[in-house]
């Protein structure tokens, strides 16, 4: 059998072409409650002969971090891609982790191209699809673009041109649903007329940051979902599920944001400039979440690590506040890319979420009661299958989901 390793992880050749999903922010309740009220009937028919699992994703609990290690089969210790923000270590200075430089581990899908594969990888937004698609040739054998950006696709740069019409869909905004589905349905056409061996399909969290489980946006983002679901199980595609994180309400009763404005809490304390609080979550799309998540690193510059951390574990809301040696091997995170203090935050009803100082935080875009993630109350994920698993871990990740359709499958 024909088999392609990978940062320390074998893969077998999938039997079919292999899609893996990825719905961001996709806790399992949504999926659920969708199928109990008859949405999802063709997830329904995949779960009776495949399967529904939970699973875990990695810490933080954000996008580029889980999406890099689901392509990498694993953590960011490994990848090196530990948010979407952070100090840079050579410079000092504050920046986005967007840029493939980042990236410390090839991908899953760059060993594949090289053993002979096809490969698709279609995002939602841009600023993953660079970093997904490191180390692919675009030479007829691989394809990877971005809803976001389906208008500016090359041949160079992307492997495909007019990947609107291959949709059947014009360029959708940003903060849409559409956004996602121009991932499924782009998926579609790419499995009729590319038929990859491996494809990842990555949508947007822009609805489970702006509608509950159950609610009426929710249901109709899985019902549309679930049509594509059914065609891509039809045309034979081996199918597994997960998501990048969870997702939870971070309000009061009264609809406010739940936050702790760490950085003000330590100026307070220890004074200007004496510590610095990075927040991993903050990227270019900041409108459904302002910038705030459950998840934070704290610079010192000057005070001692252990009193900022008595400081931040007498504040409310707080789950975890760690040494870096700690939290890095806890979560398995690189070390040289974190701050000095690692502090998760929820509290009993993990609604608690971390910002730096409250006037930096421009929230005038939350239209509705803030629901964000990052943190441990936001690890659970599905994980999903439409055949059934065969020798998996006992304890699956979500960085496991190519390993599962390349090696622990009963075949159909």
């Amino acid at each position: 059998m024909k088999t392609v390793t990978v940062n320390g992880r074998s893969y077998n050749w999938p039997s079919a072409p292999l899609v893996v999903i990825c719905c961001d922010g996709s806790e399992p309740a949504y999926m659920e409650i969708a199928m109990e009220r008859g949405l999802m009937p063709n997830l329904r028919r995949i779960i009776a002969r495949g399967e529904n699992r939970r699973g875990l994703s990695v810490i933080p609990s954000f996008t580029n971090p889980n999406n890099l290690s689901i392509v990498t089969g694993r953590p960011p210790e490994v990848h090196g891609i530990c948010g979407n923000y952070l100090i840079d270590p050579a410079t000092g200075l504050e920046t986005m982790m967007n840029d493939p430089k980042w990236l410390r581990a090839p991908t899953i899908f760059e060993a594949f191209q090289k053993a002979g594969a096809k490969i698709a990888v279609v995002t939602a937004k841009d600023k993953l699809r660079l970093l997904l698609g490191k180390g692919l040739v675009f030479d007829g054998t691989a394809v990877a673009f971005s809803s976001e950006k389906a208008g500016e696709a090359n041949l160079r740069d992307n492997g495909i041109e007019d990947a609107c019409s291959l949709a059947g869909m014009g360029v959708p905004d940003v903060y849409s649903a559409e956004l996602s589905e121009f991932v499924f349905a782009a998926g579609v056409q790419l499995l009729r007329r590319m038929k990859p061996d491996l494809m990842y399909l990555s949508t947007t969290d822009y609805v489970q940051h702006k509608y509950a489980p159950g609610s009426e946006g929710a249901n109709r983002f899985y019902a549309m979902m679930d049509k594509y679901l059914g065609e891509l199980d039809a045309g034979g595609a081996i199918i597994v599920i997960v998501a990048d994180h969870g997702m939870k309400d971070k309000h009061l009763g009264n609809g406010e944001p739940d936050v702790l404005y760490l950085q003000d809490v330590l100026d307070a304390k220890f004074g200007a400039g004496m510590t610095k609080v990075i927040l991993p979550i903050t990227d270019p799309y900041v409108v459904h979440h302002g910038a705030l998540g459950s998840f934070a690193t704290v610079y010192a510059h000057g005070p001692d690590v252990s009193g900022i951390m008595a400081a931040i574990a007498l504040q409310p809301g707080i789950d975890a506040v760690l040494d870096r040696q700690t939290a890095c091997a806890r979560f398995g995170l690189p070390e040289d890319r974190m701050g000095d203090v690692i502090v998760i935050s929820g509290g009993p009803t993990g609604s608690k979420v971390i910002g730096t100082s409250r006037g930096k935080h421009d929230l005038s875009g939350l239209t509705e009661p803030l629901r964000s993630h990052g943190g441990l109350t936001e690890q659970e994920i599905p994980v999903i299958a439409n055949r059934r698993f065969r020798n998996a871990p006992e304890q699956l990740r979500n960085f496991d989901a190519f390993a599962l359709g390349c090696n622990h499958l009963v075949e159909a």
